[in-house]
């Protein structure tokens, strides 16, 4: 069997890739070792929108009873929403079923430990080793020993908390937020509502085969042209299962993840909460935001691209504030994931406190062009020890200069080597992609 697990967790088409009977063994190896069997053990089980999530809920569920542990089925509900209620609930671990923001047809798997952290990776190359042994290298508790289901109204738990990370009302602001016709479709609007906002909510009519079609984080146009249409102070857009965010200012412009991470970072910063005077966030980051936060006292600590590698570093040197371009960003001071929901609400506080709309919040940083190409290569490693290509990096350097970057990264699940240059200037940007791009397809092209 190859590799199962990805950036984040086990994904694949629907019943093709990611079949009943690989869910089933799942939730067999993910019960013994994240909970070792042991009598009482219990699992959270959370599922988007998708209509493939109940044939998996049913496998996983199957596969988790077998072991002798109870699950707590907590129905539609975001993926930090599992993460929370793993933790809340003192479960022994959590499971949600979900493809994030990737097509319908799509669906994943994703395990949290008792903490309702991501798994390490040294708990996946065990899970890895595990789901390649044998069956009978594991228990199968008999008769009256398997466990059971209960349900777990979850929601009440998980919107007081949301409720509960910020510190004043919205009573006067309008809304508008896009549920993406994911596992964001009723929370979301709930806790604004709560809060005093006016909602204006889109696409929160889930029929298990619209999630993420023409709407959510990954089509902002959406949200932008309804803030526009209303006259509302901002709009939110979340993706399937609700772990990410990408908001629209009252003018209608696009505020991304690297907006929003200055944005909480100044705030927390100038309050003396940004511990460490530090903000973790990968390579893609702008190069915008790197000088915004060094413009405002703010180290930028760098990552590889993936939410799993921005937690990495966070946990390790003890910082509270991380996150992608994507939207993906994540406050350890209340949480142990990325959360759309919660990013929202942070975001509205900042503007309710300072009374300031959100295009202005959004000067803290100027977004330098940035131009990416893909290029299809024999060897996508190669890259890195060819003297040509290593030569026509560095003359990109020196054509940028100070002012700007070049970032060369080969895609992690295709035969493709990607080239960006970022910088002011758009015109020497595309020069720059062209000339490494041509001698990347001269050495190494398919």
């Amino acid at each position: 069997m190859s590799r199962l697990f990805g950036t984040d967790g086990v994904r694949g088409v629907a019943n093709r890739d990611l079949t009943p009977e690989l869910a089933f063994r799942l939730g067999r190896v993910g019960a013994y070792l994240l909970t070792g069997s042991r009598p009482g053990a219990r699992f959270v089980i959370g599922k988007d929108t998708r209509v493939s999530g109940d044939m998996l809920e049913a496998a996983l569920l199957s596969g988790i009873l077998s072991m002798g542990v109870d699950a707590l089925r907590v129905g539609i509900m975001s993926t930090p929403g599992v993460a929370y209620l793993t933790k809340h609930l003192h479960a022994d671990a959590g499971v949600m079923i979900s493809a994030s923001h990737n097509p319908v047809e799509d669906n994943g798997i994703k395990f949290f430990g008792g903490d309702g952290f991501k798994l390490l990776d040294d708990v996946e190359d065990e899970f890895e080793r595990l789901m390649n042994a044998a069956e009978d290298a594991l228990p199968r508790p008999e008769g009256v020993h398997v466990g059971r289901v209960y349900e777990e109204p979850g929601h009440v738990a998980y919107e007081h908390f949301l409720q509960h990370t910020v510190d004043r009302r919205f009573d006067g602001l309008h809304v508008v937020l896009d549920c993406a016709n994911g596992a964001a479709y009723s929370i979301a609007p709930a806790v604004f509502e709560k809060l005093g906002a006016k909602v204006t909510v889109l696409n929160n009519t889930p029929d298990g085969t619209n999630i993420n079609v023409g709407c959510g984080s990954t089509h902002p146009h959406v949200v932008q042209r309804a803030v526009l249409e209303l006259g509302a102070d901002v709009g939110l857009a979340f993706d399937g299962d609700a772990d990410r965010l990408i908001a629209v200012d009252e003018s209608g412009g696009i505020v991304d993840g690297d907006f929003i991470l200055a944005i909480s970072a100044k705030w927390l910063h100038d309050r003396g909460q940004l511990k460490n005077d530090t903000v973790v966030a990968t390579v893609m980051s702008n190069v915008g935001f790197v000088r915004a936060m060094e413009a405002n006292g703010i180290t930028v600590q760098r990552t590889a691209v993936g939410d799993r590698y921005v937690m990495e570093a966070m946990r390790q040197n003890h910082h509270i504030l991380g996150g992608e371009q994507s939207g993906h960003i994540i406050y350890l001071n209340h949480t142990t994931t990325g959360d759309g929901i919660l990013t929202a609400l942070q975001l509205v506080n900042i503007m309710v406190e300072q009374a300031k709309p959100l295009s202005e919040l959004a000067t803290i940083m100027v977004r330098y062009p940035q131009i990416l190409e893909n290029v299809r290569v024999r060897d996508k490693q190669a890259w890195r020890e060819n003297a040509r290509i290593q030569e026509a990096l560095r003359s990109g350097e020196t054509l940028l200069g100070e002012d700007g970057r070049v970032l060369v990264r080969e895609s992690g699940t295709e035969p493709i080597v990607r080239v960006m240059a970022e910088g002011p200037d758009e015109g020497v940007l595309r020069r720059c992609v062209a000339d490494i791009v041509k001698v990347v397809k001269e050495e190494l092209g398919a």
